[in-house]
C-alpha cells in the first residue's frame, strides 16, 4: 500500500494522498528544474486528459525549492491536477518516506491505494491505467 502523506499545494492548503484514493493514482516525483521531468510532463498531461474522467488523478509531489519556479512550470507545461510540494528539494519527506532517489518517478495505484507499478514505461502505463479502469 502506498504511505498516506499531507503537503502543502500552490495556494498553500495541505492536501493528503489520501484525498485522492477511491480512484486509479498515478503518483509523480518531478521539479521545475529537471529535464526529464519536463520532457514527461506532456505525456502525463495526455494521460489525464483521456483518462480522468473515467476515474484516473495524478497527484505530483515536486521536489523544488523556490515556489516561483515550481508554479510557473505548473503553468506553463498545463499540470491541472493536484500538485503539492514542501520546498525542501530532495530532502522532501515524501520523498525520503518513498526512497526517492532520482526524478522523475512514478507510483501507480489501484483505487484502494495498492501500489501497481513503479516507473512503468508510458504505453505500459497507459495499458495498466486502461486495465484498472476497465476500458478499451
Amino acid at each position: 500500500m502506498a504511505p498516506d502523506f499531507k503537503a502543502p499545494n500552490p495556494e498553500g492548503k495541505l492536501v493528503s494522498l489520501n484525498e485522492s484514493l477511491g480512484k486509479v493514482t498515478l503518483i509523480d516525483f518531478w521539479a521545475s528544474w529537471c529535464p526529464p521531468c519536463r520532457t514527461a510532463n506532456p505525456k502525463l498531461v495526455a494521460l489525464f486528459n483521456e483518462f480522468h474522467s473515467k476515474g484516473f488523478n495524478i497527484i505530483s509531489v515536486s521536489l523544488d525549492k523556490e515556489a516561483d519556479k515550481w508554479k510557473n512550470a505548473i503553468a506553463k507545461d498545463k499540470l491541472t491536477w493536484t500538485q503539492v510540494s514542501n520546498l525542501k528539494e530532495m530532502e522532501d519527506p515524501i520523498a525520503v518516506q518513498y526512497g526517492i532517489e532520482l526524478i522523475p518517478t512514478t507510483f501507480l495505484l489501484d483505487s484502494s491505494g495498492r501500489i501497481i507499478g513503479i516507473d512503468l514505461p508510458h504505453e505500459e502505463m497507459k495499458a495498466k491505467i486502461k486495465a484498472l479502469l476497465g476500458t478499451k
